[in-house]
């Protein structure tokens, strides 16, 4: 479970797929619509809609001659789960769980 986690919020990093996973909040897209409003090429649209895919955040499909993207809202149930773990984590209290996630990643200290 951890390397999806990692596969997940690696993927979440990005504010190219975090804008991307708000549009399919609305509806399905087609390839080409998702990337209309980003000022970049089809081709690094379609990376990150590949990392999307490999994260399972979203799921494409070839409908005809389209390829459509689709939000897959079950896949972030376990990066919620991992987060409510931490018993009072609130929205409110984001200071305190970026301390928590710094001292995580900087591992233990040797004193």
């Amino acid at each position: 479970m951890d390397a999806q986690l990692d596969t997940v919020f690696a993927a979440l990093a990005d504010p190219t797929r975090r804008s991307i996973l708000a549009m399919l909040l609305e509806d399905d897209m087609a390839v080409t619509d998702v990337a209309e409003p980003f000022e970049m090429s089809l081709a690094a649209v379609s990376k990150h809609l590949t990392i999307l895919t490999r994260a399972g955040l979203i799921s494409q499909e070839k409908r005809g001659r389209v390829k459509w993207c689709k939000l897959e809202p079950d896949a972030l149930r376990d990066a919620s789960i991992w987060m409510q773990s931490f018993g009072q984590f609130e929205a409110v209290n984001l200071d305190a769980f970026e301390r928590f996630l710094e001292g995580e990643l900087d591992g233990p200290t040797a004193d």
